[in-house]
C-alpha cells in the first residue's frame, strides 16, 4: 500500500507584521519588527508595558458589523487567515463537504470577551451578561465559525495545549488525512490575548520581558544572553492540508509537503521545560521517526524560541540531543524574535512560514541575537535572512504544561 502523500496547498496569516501571507512573510524576511507599546488596553499600572499587536485589521473586510460583535478577536482572525488560505488553495468545501474538516488551536480562547463580561457581570449584575458570552469566549469556536463559515462538514475539533496549540492541530489535521477520515482540513492556530488580565497573568508569573519597555524593538531577544521574557502578542495562521491526489484534482501547486508529527508531555513543571529539554527532544525524534528521515537530512529548525531563559537554553539542549555534533550546522530561527509570542497561533504561524521558507529556499534570522549566550551555542542565523539549499525542515511548538511538539516538512516535489 503507497502511504499517502499530504501537501500544504493554502496558507493565510495574519500577524503584528502583516496581515497576508506574504507581507508577513517578507517582513520577516528584512528582519521587520512588530512589536510596540501596547495600544489596546490600559497597561499605566502593569509590569510589561509592550506586544505585538496587529496594526490596521479592520474586520469589516472579511466580516459584517452584526457578525463581528458576536465573535471574539481570537475568532476574527482565524476567519480572515482562513479565508486567504482557502482562496489560494482553490480548495471547493461545498462541492465535497463531508470530505473536509476543520482543527484550530487556540491556547486562550476569547478572554477578551471573558474579562468585559466579567465587569459587566460584577458592575451591572448577572442580568447584564450577553447572551454571546459563551459562545464568543470558547476556544473552539474558531474552528466552528470557520466551519459554519465555509460549510466544511468533515472532523471539526479544537485543539487546547497551551503554546503548542497551533502545532497539534496541524499534527492532528494531517493524521487524520493519513487515516482517511477527510481528503482536506483547515488547520492551524489563533489567539488574541493581549488583554489587561493577560499582561497582569503573564508578568505575576514573571515569564514576560519587562526590562525594555521603552525600547520595544529590542525585547523579544530568544537565544540572547540578556533575553528576559517572552513579548505576548497576537494572530493567526491557518493551512490547508490535503491528500496530494485531492489536490491534484484543483491543479494547485502545493507549498510544501507535511511528513511527519511528534508529541511528547514533560510531566515535570506546569511552567519550566523538563531539565535539559528532554521531552521536546522526544518530539523532535517522534517526528522524525514518523517521517522516516535520518536527522542529518533536517536543513533547517523554525524553533520554538521564546525569549524566556529557561525555554531557550532547554530547546537547544533538545536540539543538541537529536542532532548531536550536526546540531551546530543546522541554521535555527525564531519567528517570535519579530512578532512576539502569539500563544496557541505560534504553531500554525510558525508552520505557514517553515514551509515558506522551503518553497523558497531562504530563512530568516533571528532578530536581536546580539549578545552570545554561552548555553545558546549553536547557529540562529543573526542576520535578517539567509538562501539555502535543504529538502526538510522541522518546527518546534512547545506549551506550558508540558506540551511538546513537532512539525516534520518537506519541500513539494511532483
Amino acid at each position: 500500500m503507497v502511504e499517502k502523500r499530504i501537501v500544504i496547498t493554502g496558507a493565510g496569516l495574519v500577524t503584528p507584521v502583516g496581515i497576508g501571507l506574504e507581507e508577513t512573510w517578507n517582513s520577516l524576511l528584512k528582519g521587520e519588527n512588530g512589536i510596540e507599546n501596547v495600544i489596546s488596553c490600559d497597561v499605566s499600572d502593569i509590569s510589561s508595558k509592550i506586544a505585538g499587536e496587529i496594526k490596521g485589521f479592520d474586520v469589516e473586510n472579511w466580516l459584517s458589523r452584526k457578525d463581528a460583535r458576536r465573535m471574539d478577536r481570537f475568532v476574527q482572525l482565524a476567519i480572515a487567515a482562513a479565508d486567504e488560505a482557502l482562496s489560494q488553495s482553490n480548495l471547493d468545501v461545498l462541492s465535497n463537504p463531508e470530505q473536509v474538516g476543520c482543527i484550530i488551536g487556540s491556547g486562550i480562547g476569547g478572554i477578551a470577551t471573558l474579562e468585559d463580561q466579567f465587569a459587566t457581570f460584577f458592575d451591572k449584575g448577572p442580568s447584564r451578561v450577553s447572551p454571546f458570552l459563551v459562545p464568543m469566549f470558547i476556544s473552539d469556536m474558531a474552528s466552528g465559525q470557520v466551519s459554519i463559515r465555509t460549510g466544511a462538514r468533515g472532523p471539526n475539533v479544537n485543539t487546547v495545549s497551551a503554546c503548542a496549540s497551533g502545532a497539534d492541530a496541524i499534527g492532528n489535521a494531517y493524521e487524520i488525512l493519513l487515516r482517511g477520515d477527510a481528503e482536506a482540513m483547515i488547520t492551524g492556530g489563533t489567539d488574541a490575548a493581549v488583554t489587561r488580565m493577560s499582561l497582569s497573568a503573564f508578568g505575576a508569573a514573571r515569564a514576560l520581558s519587562t526590562e525594555r519597555n521603552n525600547d520595544p524593538g529590542h525585547a523579544s531577544r530568544p537565544f540572547d544572553k540578556e533575553r528576559d521574557g517572552f513579548v505576548l502578542a497576537e494572530g493567526s495562521g491557518i493551512l490547508i492540508l490535503e491528500t496530494l491526489e485531492y489536490a491534484e484534482k484543483n491543479g494547485t501547486e502545493p507549498i510544501a509537503e507535511i511528513i511527519g508529527y511528534g508529541q511528547s508531555a514533560d510531566a515535570f513543571h506546569v511552567t519550566q521545560p523538563s531539565e535539559n529539554g528532554e521531552g521536546a527532544a522526544r518530539a523532535m525524534k517522534m517526528a522524525l521517526s514518523k517521517a522516516a528521515i535520518d536527522p542529518q537530512q533536517v536543513g533547517y529548525i523554525n524553533a520554538h524560541g521564546t525569549s524566556t531563559p529557561l525555554n531557550d537554553k532547554f530547546e537547544t539542549m533538545s536540539i543538541k540531543n537529536v542532532f548531536g555534533e550536526n546540531a551546530y550546522s543546522i541554521p535555527i530561527s525564531s519567528t517570535k524574535s519579530m512578532i512576539g509570542h502569539t500563544l496557541g497561533a505560534g504553531g500554525g504561524i510558525e508552520a505557514a512560514i517553515t514551509a515558506l521558507s522551503l518553497r523558497d529556499q531562504k530563512i530568516h534570522g533571528t532578530r536581536n541575537l546580539l549578545v552570545p549566550d554561552p548555553e545558546c551555542d549553536l547557529d540562529y542565523v543573526p542576520e535578517p535572512s539567509r538562501n539555502i539549499s535543504m529538502e526538510y525542515a522541522l518546527s518546534n511548538s512547545l506549551g506550558f504544561g508540558g506540551h511538546n511538539s513537532s512539525l516534520v516538512f518537506k519541500k513539494f516535489t511532483s
